[in-house]
């Protein structure tokens, strides 16, 4: 953003770089201007389409977005809101088959279309088929599905405490899960990137702590490099939508191809992160999302410094992607710990394919694997509810401080 140019409350969609103050909930409205934007940069004349439903805590998504709607036009962003959630993830189907239908008379008017779907955790429940479909049949080249679910964990204005993961596994569909405003941005802007590369329609894990929370965040197109898999091979006929296409290789090329694509994506930029480094490996915490978030309030409520943490040799891991766990980063860093603790909300997820990943580790490498409960069969981070920097600091420190 210019320096000398005005300041007003459109600023947040009208700059082009530099930093802007936006709530989560405006984080995504400007995400498809980001991705036409970078689109551009590399001479894709892309369209964007944003459908869904409203509710907790995507249910200010479509306000805000119609309050945009002049910018969005500009860069050829469609919102539409959906009669329902099954008829939204249809239309999001639709966007990708872009470029599928062609005639002597009539050719696509773009390059590709992205697009976002939205809706609250019992309205993933209820897609499950729609969104089933969709990613089965997957996306084209520069197109790209990213799949908002809205998590009301602690069932604050819905009637059920949700957690979506199931419910995208159920179809085959990876999730990231952001910590931050700012990851809004970048792991939008990385979602689009690997569902294309991927064909995967990308689940993307909102709840009303980040989502509702405000920050400073920048919009530079050079802040992220972006970089598909050099390690993964591709099949010759490629992983993306087609016609005809039966449902027996759209299921083989799901299972065998695209979320190993989807992995190898994550691990070759890097999103699964050491955190908090250490290198007398004592205890290794491993969390995603919001969970990661209250690891670090846990440290600041045990006033514990870097130099404390390190002496007492604690490590933390921060995964992006929670389903299908990438495990090259992973299991090395894990490798050589005494004991790890895995950190996450509600029903274990990455619990269970961290066990598998460490599984064949060296015996006198392999660390001890605790989370929801503890190797006495006590119940350790609860299952239920929401989860919080003084509970997981009580855990932390009942469990390995004096």
């Amino acid at each position: 953003m210019d320096r000398n140019s005005p300041l007003s409350l459109d600023t947040k969609y009208s700059a082009t770089s530099g930093r802007i103050f936006v709530t989560g909930t405006q984080a995504l409205v400007r995400l498809p201007m980001l991705q036409r934007q970078r689109d551009l940069q590399n001479d894709l004349n892309t369209a964007g389409y944003i459908t869904g439903y409203r509710g907790s805590p995507v249910g200010g998504y479509d306000t805000a977005l119609l309050k945009a709607s002049d910018f969005l036009l500009r860069y050829h962003i469609r919102f539409q809101a959906g009669v329902n959630e099954d008829m939204a993830a249809t239309a999001c189907w639709g966007t990708q088959q872009v470029g599928i239908w062609k005639s002597k008379y009539e050719q696509a008017k773009y390059d590709g279309v992205f697009a976002i779907w939205y809706g609250k955790g019992p309205g993933v429940d209820r897609s499950g088929d729609a969104l089933k479909h969709g990613n089965l049949a997957g996306t084209s080249s520069n197109g790209g599905v990213l799949v908002l679910a809205g998590d009301d964990q602690g069932a604050k204005s819905s009637t059920t405490a949700h957690q979506s993961e199931q419910a995208l596994i159920a179809a085959m569909i990876p999730i990231l899960y952001p910590a931050s405003v700012q990851e809004y941005i970048d792991y939008g802007l990385l979602g689009f990137a690997m569902s294309r590369y991927s064909g995967c329609w990308v689940g993307f894990k909102c709840v009303g702590d980040i989502i509702e929370s405000t920050a400073s965040v920048s919009i530079d197109q050079d802040r992220l490099d972006i970089k598909n898999p050099s390690d993964f091979n591709l099949p010759k006929d490629g992983i993306h939508i087609r016609w005809p296409d039966s449902p027996i290789e759209q299921e083989k090329r799901l299972i065998s191809v695209k979320l190993k694509a989807a992995q190898a994506f994550v691990r070759a930029n890097k999103l699964d992160r050491i955190s908090h480094a250490v290198e007398n490996k004592r205890l290794g915490i491993v969390a995603p999302g919001k969970a990661w978030l209250n690891v670090c309030q846990a440290f600041d409520e045990l006033d514990l410094s870097e130099n404390e943490r390190e002496d007492l040799g604690i490590g933390v891991f921060k995964v992006a992607m929670p389903w299908p766990l990438e495990p090259t980063r992973i299991r090395s860093w894990a490798e050589g710990f005494d004991e790890i603790l895995v950190i996450e909300e509600k029903r274990n997820l990455i619990e269970d394919q961290l066990a598998r990943v460490i599984y064949d580790l060296p015996e006198n490498m392999r660390p001890s694997l605790i989370g929801k409960y503890d190797d006495g069969g006590n119940i350790l981070v609860p299952e239920f509810g929401e989860l919080n920097g003084t509970l997981i600091a009580r855990i932390i420190a009942n469990r390995f401080l004096d």
